[in-house]
C-alpha cells in the first residue's frame, strides 16, 4: 500500500505542477499514469514542438517544459506509479480513497486530482489487414526509446505534429528515414514542415506524399511494407526494420466514466471555486475537466491546481488556518 496526501492520476504538465503546488504546502504526491514515462500528450505526442504561451518562456519545447517541471518538483520527492492505468476507487473509513491500478498495486489517500489530460490513449491504426501481426515486431504506434532505432531502416506514416518531431528527430538516430502521407499538405507546425522539405531536398531523408502504407511484408518481424501512390497501379516496396504509423492517439475516458462522477461529453464536471467533483475529496484539473468558460490551455491547468492544493490541505487539516506564503519571500523547501 502506498501512503500519500494527494493521489494525481495523470503525469502531464498539469499533474506534475500539482506536485509544486502542493509541495508548498507540505503536502506529499504519488502519480499515477498508464504512459512509462511522465508528460503525457506533451513527451508522448509532440516532444519537439514549441510552445509560445507558457509565461516567462516566449518559447519552449514540449518536451524541454517536461523536463523542466521534473526539475522544480525535484525537493518535493513525489513517488511514481508510470505504465499502469488506474483501474478503481473505493472509500476508506478515514474518508479517503483507495485507488487500484491494473498490476494491483493500492495507492492510498485522503485527495484524489484526476489530472489525467484527455483521459486515456489508445494509438489510431490504419487499417492495414495484417498489421496486428507486427504489432511490437516491427511495428509501433509510439516511440518510447528512439535509440531503438539505432542505425536501422525506419518508415514513418503521418502528416502531424508527431510524425514530423519523430521524422527530424529519428533523421540523425536510423540509417535511413522515410516518411509516407496521404496528402501534400500536413497538418503539424510551419516550421517542422519547413524542416522536412529541406531536409528531403537535401537528401537527408526520403518524403513520399500523396501515399499510404496498406501492406507489410515480413516472416516473424517487418522487412518491408508496401505503399500504394496516387494515380500509380503498383505499390512502392520500402525495405525497412520499423514502421511507425504515427496517426495520433485516441483519448478516452477509460475507467473513469465508472467512478460515479458527473460526465458531460468525455469531460469531468467540476465546481470553479476549487475544482472538486460531485465527490468530496475528488477534484479534476486540467484538460479532463469542463465548466462554463473552459479553456484547454496548460497555464489554466496551472490555475486549476494551485487552487485545488489550498482545497485538499483543508479536507486535511480542517482546523489550521491557511495563509497564502509567497515564494519570493519563503523560497521553496523540500521535504
Amino acid at each position: 500500500m502506498i501512503e500519500s496526501d494527494i493521489i494525481i492520476i495523470g503525469a502531464g504538465p498539469v499533474g506534475l505542477f500539482t506536485v509544486f503546488e502542493a509541495g508548498l504546502l507540505k503536502l506529499r504526491c504519488h502519480i499515477i499514469d498508464v504512459l512509462p514515462q511522465v508528460g503525457g500528450q506533451l513527451t508522448e505526442i509532440y516532444p519537439k514542438k514549441p510552445i509560445y504561451d507558457i509565461p516567462g518562456f516566449p518559447e519552449i519545447l514540449a518536451g524541454d517544459l517536461i523536463d523542466n517541471l521534473m526539475k522544480q518538483i525535484a525537493p518535493f520527492k513525489p513517488g511514481f506509479t508510470l505504465g499502469e492505468k488506474a483501474i478503481s476507487i473505493e472509500t476508506t473509513n478515514e474518508n479517503g480513497f483507495i485507488v487500484t491500478t491494473e498490476s494491483g498495486l493500492q495507492h492510498k489517500a485522503p485527495n484524489i486530482a484526476i489530472a489525467g489530460g484527455l483521459g486515456v490513449f489508445e494509438p489510431r491504426k490504419p487499417p492495414i489487414p495484417n498489421l496486428v501481426n507486427f504489432e511490437k515486431k516491427g511495428v509501433d504506434y509510439m516511440i518510447h526509446d528512439p535509440e531503438k532505432y539505432r542505425n536501422k531502416k525506419v518508415v514513418i506514416a503521418g502528416g502531424g505534429d508527431s510524425a514530423l518531431d519523430w521524422t527530424i528527430y529519428l533523421k540523425d538516430i536510423a540509417s535511413e528515414v522515410t516518411l509516407v502521407h496521404r496528402s501534400g499538405e500536413f497538418r503539424g507546425h510551419l516550421d517542422s514542415v519547413q524542416k522536412i522539405m529541406d531536409m528531403a531536398e537535401r537528401e537527408e531523408l526520403s518524403l513520399l506524399t500523396y501515399a499510404e502504407i496498406t501492406e507489410i511484408k515480413g516472416d516473424s518481424i517487418v522487412n518491408a511494407v508496401g505503399a500504394k501512390i496516387k494515380g500509380v497501379d503498383e505499390l512502392k516496396w520500402i525495405e525497412t526494420d520499423y514502421f511507425l504509423p504515427l496517426f495520433g492517439l485516441s483519448p478516452k475516458l477509460g475507467p473513469i466514466a465508472d467512478w460515479g462522477l458527473n460526465i458531460d461529453k468525455n469531460a469531468i464536471l467540476v465546481n470553479t471555486e476549487d475544482y472538486s467533483t460531485n465527490i468530496p475529496g475528488i477534484y479534476a484539473i486540467g484538460d479532463i475537466n469542463t465548466y462554463k468558460g473552459k479553456l484547454k490551455l496548460i497555464l489554466c491547468g496551472f490555475h486549476e491546481s494551485t487552487l485545488m492544493v489550498q482545497s485538499a490541505f483543508k479536507r486535511i487539516y480542517p482546523d489550521k488556518n491557511l495563509v497564502l506564503k509567497y515564494t519570493t519571500v519563503n523560497g521553496v523547501t523540500g521535504f
